[in-house]
């Protein structure tokens, strides 16, 4: 794939000695972060992931053979749903991602043990981050595997500014990319990795699939993101904001595009992992492992992403501010409930 330096301004300071960055030219020539859609599928949820009132899973489970999810009817619109307008959302998001988002929804512990089904067992090993933002997971990844044998790929260069600040990850390659269209050969990494990325994906099924394709033979794929919602106000501020899809369609894509072993781990923050039965954002870390060289053996159409249409200001100011709700709610939210089962018994109001 042909390779651009274009890319935006920032204010970060020059790059650190031996940290290598490569930039492919965005769609379109639009540096945003990873592929918003003008559209967010509408999912068919089974009445298992609806109720509250099931009990938990085990916290490993593998792919159901019975049939596969249905497959997603026409989609509907989302609040942030242009790559440029998910490149000026991540502008302002990322002064604060590390010390604000972090450290209630995607913690350290929760990284490390969402990294686990990766198993990276050697230093060796060649790993893309896929979506990989400020570099947060790409900190864990650089626990076990030489920090030159890592990728970090993202569409946002100012989350890309913060990862290119921490002196852990000196020596990664850092690349601005799609993770739809990855600027990689065919059979190229051990271990995929992507967290908290898919949500933004216009088609998700076409991402994993590129997954498939960039892992050399016996490589392992390790997507982790969140699940949709039980509880009715969560569902309607996920989907009007963006994918959270559910546990089987993170096994269907995978099996889709051509991974055996898909297996599904649940994870979420300790602070509020018990109330699961009150629908917030849980997350989970999905693996498959290639057992055929080559691409996928799964036949998309092209892109259907508009990505020239201008970006109202007045419409994106609004779409923020519904953002900024919506994430106010996911934060208060967990906390209320935790603090509700400790004063007074479960299903009581306060």
């Amino acid at each position: 794939m042909a390779m651009a330096s274009t890319r935006a301004p920032s204010s970060a300071g020059s790059l650190a000695p031996g940290r290598r960055t490569l930039r492919p030219r965005s769609p379109a020539g639009l540096p945003g972060f990873l592929g918003l859609s003008p559209s967010k599928p509408t999912l068919r949820r089974p009445l298992a992931l609806v109720s509250g009132a099931r009990p938990c899973p085990p916290l490993f489970r593998c792919a159901a053979s019975s049939s596969p999810a249905a497959a997603r009817p026409a989609s509907a619109p989302r609040f942030i749903q242009h790559k440029k307008e998910a490149f000026w959302f991540y502008r302002f998001l990322s002064i604060v991602y590390d010390h604000v988002i972090n450290p209630g929804h995607w913690t350290e512990d929760m990284r490390d043990d969402a990294l686990q089904p990766a198993d990276l067992h050697s230093r060796k090993l060649k790993v893309v981050d896929v979506g990989g933002g400020t570099g947060f997971t790409t900190l864990g990844i650089v626990k076990h595997v030489e920090p030159e044998n890592v990728t970090l790929l993202d569409q946002s260069p100012h989350q890309l500014e913060k990862a290119r600040q921490k002196e852990a990850l000196n020596g990664v390659t850092i690349i601005e990319g799609d993770a739809e269209d990855l600027p990689f050969p065919t059979d190229t990494f051990d271990r995929y990795v992507s967290a908290g990325s898919i949500e933004y994906w216009p088609d998700p099924q076409r991402g994993i699939k590129e997954a498939y394709r960039v892992l050399r033979l016996g490589g392992v794929a390790c997507l982790i993101g969140p699940v949709h919602p039980t509880f009715w106000l969560s569902r309607f501020f996920a989907d009007m904001w963006m994918l959270f899809p559910t546990e089987e369609e993170y096994i269907d894509w995978f099996k889709k595009a051509g991974f055996e072993d898909v297996k599904l781990k649940r994870i979420g923050p300790k602070w509020y992992r018990g109330v699961r039965r009150h629908g917030l954002i849980m997350g989970c870390s999905v693996t498959g492992v290639k057992r055929e060289r080559g691409d996928s053996p799964l036949q998309l159409g092209p892109k259907a992403e508009d990505v020239s249409k201008p970006v109202n200001p007045i419409t994106f100011f609004f779409r923020f501010l519904v953002g900024t709700i919506c994430a106010a709610y996911y934060v208060l939210v967990p906390i209320y409930m935790w603090i509700k089962d400790q004063i007074v018994p479960k299903g009581m109001p306060i």
